[in-house]
């Protein structure tokens, strides 16, 4: 456990106990307990740029291609280059002369894609990412050295290491050398220090202007869509409504005015659905990464589709709504998997 996240940790913990202890009543103070080494390790799995936390293991790049093509190219294509969901993690526009001197020249030009490998300073910050947070549907699943072999072979697509390599704990920081934006990250500045310059600064007025004040700021056409139409995904309500982000044909003002009020369908088991991972990839109403889930309950209404639908669901596929694969849910509880056959074949009713 690193020293720096187990005082946060601490911290958080005291600071949490100590607001409580002010609002209790008196003789309820005791209330809860201090966390165990136990639970404090369950959280402490964050790996830092100078790589500590991180845990030993290794994997080379082969076996990092097996792992991603079964569980990471249904999603970001068999080489990292796919744009049809995410943003691409691996698209070329990385040169030599950027691996030597640790700054992405490309990355100034608004009109080259932006790609994960070429904007990531820190290797750590890959490996991390991918330990926590990845696969989609079960994250938490891939051991460590899963994920050194996954990140040895986004490496090797990139072209930053050879096909016989092996990524482990003893050479991270050895190969961390090698990436492409390693520079492009700079402490050197206002927000990294209570007492630094402001990152801006400017004598323009900001009370009775004269001149009327427009924001440009925004998007580049190229990635405003690259997750999905934000204003489907969150609530329309609240401080921070969903921005309409999609860009295949323009939206209709009234479209637009409504998005945040697409009917849910009744009765839907949010927790299988949750569990399961399929609201990863599938809203209530509309695409996102896969079909809506009234779209698919629309064409499958009836019991004599269940049978088909428990075998997509455990064994994935393409085709049926496009060429997007769909990946193995092999990890789903039998009762989950039930609940969500039972409840897509209903039909709305």
């Amino acid at each position: 456990m690193s020293s720096w996240a187990k005082a946060a940790i601490l911290w958080l913990l005291t600071l949490v106990w100590a607001t409580w202890v002010v609002a209790m009543p008196e003789g309820v103070a005791d209330l809860g307990r201090p966390a165990t080494d136990g639970e404090v390790a369950a959280w402490d799995i964050d790996v830092r740029p100078d790589f500590v936390g991180l845990p030993s293991g290794s994997g080379d790049v082969w076996e990092g291609e097996e792992i991603w093509l079964a569980q990471c190219a249904s999603c970001h294509g068999d080489f990292g280059d796919s744009n049809e969901i995410f943003a691409p993690l691996v698209l070329g526009n990385i040169t030599e002369e950027d691996i030597a001197t640790g700054r992405v020249a490309s990355l100034t030009d608004p009109a080259v894609t932006r790609t994960t490998l070429m904007k990531v300073p820190t290797l750590s910050t890959l490996w991390d990412y991918i330990y926590r947070a990845m696969p989609w549907n079960a994250p938490k699943t891939l051991s460590p050295d899963e994920v050194y072999g996954l990140v040895a072979y986004l490496l090797n697509l990139g072209y930053l290491v050879e096909d016989d390599f092996v990524l482990s704990d003893a050479n991270m920081a050895e190969t961390q050398a090698r990436m492409p934006n390693r520079n492009g990250m700079s402490l050197d500045h206002g927000m990294w220090s209570v007492s630094g310059l402001p990152d801006v600064s400017g004598s323009s007025c900001i009370t009775d202007c004269d001149v009327a004040i427009t924001v440009t700021s925004s998007l580049p056409a190229y990635a405003m869509n690259a997750h999905g139409n934000l204003a489907e995904q969150v609530r329309g309500w609240g401080p921070y409504p969903g921005l309409w982000t999609e860009t295949v044909t323009d939206a209709e003002p009234a479209q637009i005015a409504t998005a945040s009020d697409v009917a849910e369908v009744a009765m839907a088991p949010e927790a299988a659905l949750s569990a399961g991972g399929c609201s990863g990839c599938h809203q209530m109403a509309g695409q996102l990464v896969g079909p809506g889930f009234d779209a698919i309950r629309a064409r499958y209404a009836g019991q004599e589709h269940a049978v088909y639908l428990r075998d997509k669901i455990v064994n994935g596929g393409a085709g049926v709504w496009g060429a997007m694969p769909m990946p193995p849910m092999t990890t789903l509880a039998d009762d989950t998997l039930q609940q969500i056959v039972a409840w897509l074949t209903s039909g709305g009713e």
